[in-house]
């Protein structure tokens, strides 16, 4: 039995609450279970330096956890003057993820800055992060569309993110940071509307896992990301038709 009593194939309950602030062309509150993510995008009318006169745009991104997002407070990383590992490692994963579903030329020399903002903590925030900031996203794509900045949306397919583990030799899908803590196997999976992978990251905690179990992972993965691209979907509602 799983701590929160879900099947091996259940996702924890998600929900998307878009337009979550006023301020932003994007965005939205993601709920994974007990995880909560504030994901915003912004539009800027230019484009890093790498980039200038090359009349593509660019999508990049930063994470962050609130103080007491976990059980004991943590120490603001503006505080101690530097960006730790980890969370460089997340801020890149997101803007490479989003990057892989959009036509940066159609979105002409303009960058658009996701910040992912997690207020509470409980395994699954870089899966909240990347499936919420898909979703802010496209609204930020349709504030441009609609404000006449671009023609059509440069979105070409939905992207989503899910963990899966092996706990006690079974596969399970979405773990909560109880479940994390503890997994044989952690691998997470980011892939695309129309079952494209974007990346696979698995990696053994104790004994090393077999092809088979490889390929049950997998398969866990892309119905769990069925399940979370669905539940964009009805949050979207009428307005996921402009782009696919």
């Amino acid at each position: 039995m799983r701590p929160d009593g879900r099947r091996h194939d259940e996702l924890r309950k998600v929900v998307v609450t878009r337009n979550f602030l006023k301020t932003a062309e994007g965005s939205v509150l993601i709920e994974m279970g007990d995880t909560k993510v504030i994901c915003t995008a912004s539009i800027e009318d230019k484009v890093p330096q790498f980039l200038k006169d090359q009349k593509r745009g660019w999508i990049t991104a930063e994470y962050g956890m609130l103080p007491r997002s976990t059980n004991t407070r943590m120490m603001r990383e503006s505080v101690s003057g530097r960006v730790g590992g980890r969370t460089r490692e997340i801020q890149r994963l997101i803007g490479r993820a989003l990057r892989s579903v959009v036509d940066l030329e159609m979105l002409g020399e303009r960058t658009i800055w996701i910040d992912c903002d997690v207020i509470q903590a409980d395994g699954g925030t870089r899966t909240a992060s990347i499936s919420g900031a898909f979703v802010c996203l496209w609204d930020a794509v349709g504030h441009a569309v609609r404000s006449g900045m671009i023609t059509k949306t440069p979105i070409r397919d939905y992207l989503a993110r899910v963990s899966v583990g092996i706990i006690h030799g079974n596969p399970v899908l979405d773990l909560c940071y109880a479940e994390d803590s503890i997994a044989e196997v952690d691998m997470n999976i980011v892939m695309t509307g129309s079952g494209r992978f974007v990346e696979v990251q698995g990696t053994a905690e104790g004994e090393s896992f077999s092809k088979e179990d490889h390929e049950a992972l997998i398969s866990l993965g892309e119905k769990g990301i069925r399940d979370i691209i669905a539940v964009q979907k009805q949050s979207l509602g009428k307005d996921g038709d402009i782009a696919l």
